[in-house]
């Protein structure tokens, strides 16, 4: 089934020359489906970049999906268009009256400062307050992650000796619970952080469970609240080639930068990078979207989630 987005939104035609199934508001008013209600709080300075790649993931399930973008309104997004963001965003005070299957909080490129410094926190924690009443389950990512384990559970983030960038090993924890249905043993998916949220805290605190995890840049992917608050410490939705931009970027600016881990075959930049996490990410946004999404939310979004794992 299809994802439902803006039938002017710039990543609607590079989808469908992907052949993945998109559906402008016009023809999914005429099916008599109630499709599953997606928000997308961007918090990267790339927006439609971010936007492609969040849509594609959502695009491999048999579920219809209606997606709405945020954006915050106490922060002005410096590389990307007002008129992008005007034509496709709502702020938070335009949304917080409707009620949502799920929502994704992004990461965003701010990690080496306090939370508190972030010129949009105080906004944020009021979203993620909002999500306790409004939002079926919540997906956090990468700093996104970080500030939901800060704001909920009191578990700050930590800085690393040197970034961890590139693709890392991880393995299967827990694998009972259907958020890891289908995975493997061990699977790559990209990092590309300077902090982390310390594994041991997270093991200390009987709230979180925690379904994979890496023996170099730790944890990988939790939850809580029986599926209502998800936690992604990394970027399974990255596109081929996201790591590549980010290295080159930092290259051509002069900063330190080491070559993305496991992600150039032969570690040269010049042969490009091998697509070896999608068939992961695929399964992590179907099973979210699927059993903390689908299976637990209410046919009427004013009734009660059903958090049973079945």
């Amino acid at each position: 089934m299809p994802i439902k987005i803006q039938s002017d939104l710039p990543a609607k035609g590079i989808l469908e020359n992907e052949n993945i199934f998109v559906m402008d508001e016009g023809r999914a008013i005429s099916q008599e489906i109630r499709p599953l209600k997606i928000c997308i709080l961007n918090l990267m300075p790339l927006k439609e970049e971010t936007e492609l790649q969040l849509l594609r993931a959502l695009s491999n399930t048999p579920l219809q999906v209606d997606v709405d973008f945020m954006k915050t309104s106490t922060h002005v997004s410096q590389n990307t268009s007002a008129n992008h963001l005007n034509r496709f965003y709502s702020t938070f005070a335009e949304l917080k009256d409707n009620k949502y299957d799920g929502l994704i909080i992004t990461g965003a490129p701010v990690e080496q400062m306090a939370f508190e410094e972030v010129d949009y926190w105080d906004e944020l924690t009021r979203i993620m307050d909002w999500t306790k009443t409004n939002v079926v389950s919540t997906l956090h990512l990468c700093w996104g992650a970080q500030a939901g384990m800060y704001y909920h559970y009191g578990i700050d983030k930590v800085q690393l000796d040197k970034k961890a960038f590139g693709l890392f090993w991880h393995k299967v924890l827990n694998r009972k619970i259907p958020l890891v249905r289908g995975f493997d043993d061990v699977f790559l998916a990209p990092h590309s952080r300077h902090t982390e949220t310390p594994l041991d805290k997270v093991r200390a605190d009987k709230r979180i469970t925690i379904l994979a995890e890496s023996d170099e840049v730790g944890l990988f992917l939790a939850m809580a609240q029986n599926g209502r608050q998800i936690f992604v410490m990394g970027h399974p939705e990255y596109d081929r080639v996201t790591l590549d931009g980010e290295y080159k970027r930092d290259k051509s600016k002069g900063l330190p930068i080491e070559l993305p881990k496991n992600y150039y075959q032969d570690d040269d930049p010049e042969n490009g990078p091998l697509l070896t996490w999608r068939a992961t990410a695929n399964n992590l946004y179907t099973n979210w979207l699927n059993y903390y999404v689908y299976q637990a939310t209410p046919y009427d979004l004013e009734g009660t989630p059903d958090f049973t794992w079945k």
